[in-house]
């Protein structure tokens, strides 16, 4: 499985980090990748990370340098590093996985879902 957590209320210009904590079944070979979808709207990718860290992706019209990914693989966890966040961030968060080599970021790339974290931007 995949677990999120961190997620909740923050004022704008604030930040979270949210954690991904994911089952030995995808540690190895299995990208890891951060997910979001606000209401009424298509679930997009915002940042995603390869078993190794050596490939990383970003949405830049989300990301706009705000937010980093890192893979802790000894904690079985990836992390999203939030920072300057906006109302327009607010949204259910979602990790996933994939079996790809590379970090790829597109929703229809992912077969395993977490439940979804909600981040809340406002004041």
């Amino acid at each position: 499985p995949l677990v999120e957590s961190g997620g909740g209320l923050v004022q704008p210009g604030g930040s979270l980090r949210l954690s991904c904590e994911y089952s030995d079944d995808f540690k190895s070979y299995y990208t890891i990748g951060w997910f979001r979808q606000a209401p009424g709207k298509e679930r997009e990718g915002v940042s995603c990370i390869n078993h190794d860290s050596t490939d990383v992706r970003k949405n830049a019209d989300v990301v706009k340098g705000r937010f980093t990914i890192s893979r802790d693989s000894a904690k079985n966890t990836v992390y999203l590093q939030m920072n300057s966040l906006k109302p327009e961030d607010t949204a259910l968060y979602f990790c996933g996985a994939t079996y790809n080599d590379y970090a790829i970021c597109k929703v229809d790339g992912y077969r395993y879902w977490g439940q979804g974290i909600q981040v809340t931007v406002s004041s």
